[in-house]
């Protein structure tokens, strides 16, 4: 009965207008004087069965489609409408099943962010116990306190920490961004000595060689996660020392590369495709023991967030070289030419810091 009355109040409309054309009929037959009643009564009583008739095959053409949305739905399967006849409801089926398979992919990414989620910071604690532990041994012990080993692992501690809020705020990136003109070199040089403690520990020794002109449409902030990102990959997978990691610029119909290159171990060719993936270690990462798999998935998402391509090469036991691409980069003059000596993460300076911290170890 509901499905009758909703398919009735559906073509209300149709019944009114064939009300008005009865209405119009019997007032042509009025104003022609009524010369043929039982014309009027016929032509009146063939359009009523005429519509009904019509009607109700129309009713019985569309009763699947009745029966489905009268129904309480379960689950969302249940939105996919089948067996319909009218070319409306085939129409209103295919747009169902459209919106339905737009509904998976959100429901699958949502569930594919949560579970990476999820799994990152499985990781993550677990990896975080490793340098509290070696701290609460290191104060154990008895002596004088180590404290260029607790410095080692608080920057462990600290670039996890760094990572877990880059990894939250990758969620609303676009929110965040913000393009600005960077001088590339002075860029680098920045990075270089925020991580200088990372490069003298390991005995491996930055070599920059980029135009000082160089200018590069980027946002600083999320850049600089990609290439602490490259820089720490670099340094640790470097296992000999008195290796370099040089930073170049050169440039392309498309813009400036700018080239990370190291010496270390590089990365195995079965690895090289799917090191950007999130989780993924390989065969490096179980060698170290301190990879998460997230480092190069992040620093993905950020460059091809920020529109920079990004291309790795490798080769076995030669080293590897990261590509970042910056599209429409320029040369030109930069607002302040000296570049502060303090903050210059050359190799020279390096090494001299270097050395004065193993005299002082010494």
């Amino acid at each position: 009965m509901k499905k009758l009355l909703l398919f009735l109040r559906e073509h209300t409309t149709l019944l009114i207008f064939q009300l008005f054309l009865v209405l119009f009929i019997l007032l042509l037959y009025w104003l022609d004087g009524f010369r043929g009643y039982n014309t009027a009564i016929y032509s009146v009583v063939m359009s009523i069965l005429l519509t009904g008739a019509f009607l109700g095959a129309k009713f019985i053409m569309q009763r699947s489609f009745y029966n489905v949305i009268m129904r309480k739905p379960k689950q969302m399967e249940d939105a996919l409408i089948r067996h319909v006849q009218s070319p409306e409801h085939r129409q209103t089926a295919d747009y169902m099943r459209s919106l339905y398979g737009l509904y998976q992919n959100e429901v699958q990414t949502l569930y594919a962010a949560q579970h990476r989620h999820l799994h990152f910071m499985n990781q993550w604690v677990h990896q975080m116990k490793t340098p509290i532990s070696v701290i609460g041994l290191l104060l154990q012990e008895d002596g004088e306190v180590d404290k260029r080993s607790i410095q080692e692992e608080i920057d462990k501690l600290q670039r996890g920490l760094d990572a877990v809020l880059v990894n939250a705020r990758l969620e609303t990136f676009e929110e965040d961004m913000q393009i600005e003109q960077v001088v590339l070199k002075r860029f680098i040089q920045q990075i270089v000595t925020e991580h200088k403690r990372l490069f003298i520990t390991k005995g491996v020794f930055p070599d920059i060689q980029i135009d000082e002109h160089l200018i590069v449409p980027t946002d600083a902030k999320w850049m600089k996660v990609v290439i602490s990102q490259f820089i720490t990959n670099a340094v640790k997978y470097t296992f000999e020392t008195n290796k370099r990691v040089y930073f170049t610029a050169e440039q392309t119909k498309e813009g400036f590369e700018l080239n990370i290159r190291d010496e270390g171990i590089g990365i195995p060719a079965s690895d090289l495709k799917r090191v950007t993936k999130a989780f993924f270690t390989g065969e490096n990462g179980r060698i170290s023991g301190e990879s998460t798999g997230m480092g190069l998935y992040i620093a993905k998402e950020i460059c091809e967030k920020l529109g920079h391509p990004l291309t790795i090469h490798s080769e076995i036991g030669r080293g590897t070289v990261v590509k970042v691409l910056f599209k429409n980069g320029e040369t030109g003059e930069s607002e302040d030419e000296e570049t502060d000596r303090g903050t210059d993460g050359s190799d020279q300076n390096l090494r001299r810091q270097s050395d004065a911290s193993g005299v002082e170890r010494a």
